[in-house]
């Protein structure tokens, strides 16, 4: 027979709905106040009304529909400030390309067009199988070299325009 393990009841929408909306009414002593009774310390002086009711009810959803799984939190807790935390997503999507196999991939090098066949388990050029794009780079170079680089699969970083 197999097991059923009943989980917990479904939060009451509502009743958070409520609870947050109460939270607005407050005025920044009375937020200060709850923070104290959530966080179990004080608030941090500086913290302005706004952020003191979005903290607050942050904290209110998570405790009642879950808080972040542990890689998001470790993702946060690395990426330090906000702007840093936006420019680390943006640098993960550009960490990698698909590529379908029968995609040729081409670049000019010592006067010469060099062209890669991807294939479903590698890269082929010149005749020869090579498990990744850099050992590919390598051989058309003799140098290392990032191979999504060297055949411009990822972006070159801005340069600042002078006026």
């Amino acid at each position: 027979m197999p097991r059923v393990k009943i989980g917990p009841a479904l939060p009451d929408r509502e009743k958070l709905d409520a609870e947050i909306a109460r939270l607005r009414d407050l005025d920044v002593g009375q937020l200060r106040s709850r923070w104290h009774t959530a966080f179990g310390r004080p608030a941090p002086a500086h913290l302005a009304r706004h952020l003191l009711f979005r903290s607050l009810a942050y904290r209110l959803q998570a405790d009642r529909l879950g808080d972040l799984d542990r890689e998001s939190q470790r993702l946060l807790d690395r990426s330090g400030s906000p702007e840093k935390a936006g420019r680390n997503a943006v640098d993960l999507s550009r960490q990698t390309t698909e590529l379908r196999p029968g995609t040729i991939l081409g670049r000019e090098w010592n006067a010469q067009m060099q062209q890669v066949a991807v294939l479903a388990d590698g890269f082929a050029w010149n005749g020869n199988t090579y498990r990744s794009l850099s050992k590919a780079a390598f051989a058309i170079t003799g140098t290392r070299w990032n191979g999504p680089k060297f055949f411009g699969l990822r972006d070159k970083p801005a340069k600042a325009s002078s006026p």
